[in-house]
Order: structure tokens, then sequence, then C-alpha cells
């Protein structure tokens, strides 16, 4: 039996919530006690709410355990979306679900970034502020794949509102918290806006081609420089 099988296997038994002596387990799955105290380790040091020990036995402690998902950023999104709303709801028990439910995924999406924002609570976003952000998703996820220019009106630390024009290269997902990456013709650089803090916008007439030193991938070589320069 391949391993990434036997530790599915392990799961479905240790899921019922009952105690399972290591010797049991590998009598019942054909291996010896020491693959199965190794398989053990495994599935702790990945992140396995396991509990027990040698000796005494194992048990899943959490109700229910989900095989690994791969999203898009769009499947992202819902998501992201349906979190702020269950986390804005009266139900005390469902925002606490939604907020536990957020940090679990927070904690396993990868991190590429070199200096990440901070201070992105979930609490501090509440769904008026992410509905906000949201309603523009699909308006910048179309000018990004059509190489549209768009005007925005943004609102700064202070509450002040300013007017930029800029060329959409990605969205990204920052915890709670989406960005997009941009070149910003008002600035002459590149920029990672807040969708939420986005009061207006309009797609402006005309494509932009790419320009040496405007590019996404002339930001990702920024960045890449910038982390190893650190």
């Amino acid at each position: 039996m391949a391993r990434s099988d036997r530790l599915a296997e392990l799961m479905t038994i240790l899921r019922d919530g009952r105690y399972h002596r290591a010797e049991d387990v590998a009598r019942k799955m054909g291996v010896s006690l020491r693959t199965i105290y190794r398989d053990m380790d495994t599935l702790v040091a990945s992140g396995i709410p396991i509990e027990g020990q040698r000796g005494y036995g194992y048990r899943a402690t959490a109700a229910i355990t989900l095989p690994p998902l791969n999203l898009s950023m769009t499947e992202l999104e819902a998501l992201h979306l349906g979190l702020a709303v269950a986390g804005d709801a009266i139900d005390p028990e469902v925002s606490a679900a939604a907020k536990s439910l957020s940090a679990k995924i927070d904690a396993v999406l990868p991190e590429d970034r070199s200096a990440p924002p901070t201070g992105f609570g979930f609490a501090a976003y509440p769904f008026s502020d992410a509905a906000a952000g949201f309603r523009y998703m699909p308006v910048l996820r179309n000018a990004i794949r059509a190489r549209q220019k768009i005007a925005i009106t943004l609102r700064n630390a202070e509450g002040a509102q300013e007017n930029r024009t800029v060329r959409p290269l990605a969205l990204d997902y920052w915890g709670r918290v989406w960005t997009c990456t941009v070149w910003c013709e008002t600035q002459k650089g590149f920029r990672q806006l807040r969708i939420d803090k986005i009061d207006e916008l309009r797609v402006l007439q005309g494509l932009f081609v790419n320009e040496p030193g405007k590019t996404l991938e002339d930001y990702r070589a920024q960045e890449r420089a910038a982390s190893d320069d650190g």
C-alpha cells in the first residue's frame, strides 16, 4: 500500500472519535507497529488534530476532516465572501465558527511573499466592508484579462479620496483582504491596492500593451530582488 493511501486509511480509522491502540491499528492494516508510530508522527506534524500517546491509544479530535482541496482564486473569493457573511452573523455560535474556519484556511494558504501586510484581522472587516470591495471584483478580473486601464477613486488612511489611473495586473489574497497589483500611471510605479478601499471604479477606453518595467513579471522580479537584499 502506498504511504499516502495508508495515511488516508489511518485517518478514516481515527475519525470515529474513539481511542485506537497502535497495536490494533497495525494488525488491521497489516504493517509494523513502528510504521504506525511513524505515520502518527507524520499526521501530527501535518496539523491533523490527533490526541493520545504510545501505549494508550490515539484518536482524531476533529469531528470532520476534509481531503486536500485545490481552489481557484475565484473559488477562494466566493469562500471569503461566505465567511464574511457568517462572521457578521447575529448568531454568536455561527460567527465564532466562521472566524475559526477562516483562521484554519489562512493557516494553510501558501506564503511566498517577503513582507505581507499585517493587522488584517477578521473582526476589522465586517461583511459591509467586504461587500464594498467584492462588487468590483468581476470588473477587475475582466480588465486584467482584457488589459484595460481603469480609473479609480481610493480612500487613504486618513479617509480622504485619491484619484488614480492604473493598469491592473493581478488579484491577490492576503488573509481575508484582497488586493490588486497595478502599475500606477499617476504615481509612476507598482502598487498593491486594497480592493475594499476603492470608492469608485471606471474602465477606460482602449487597451494597454506590455512595456518594459511595467509588467507583472517586472513587479515579481522587483519583489524577489527586494527579498534577496533583505
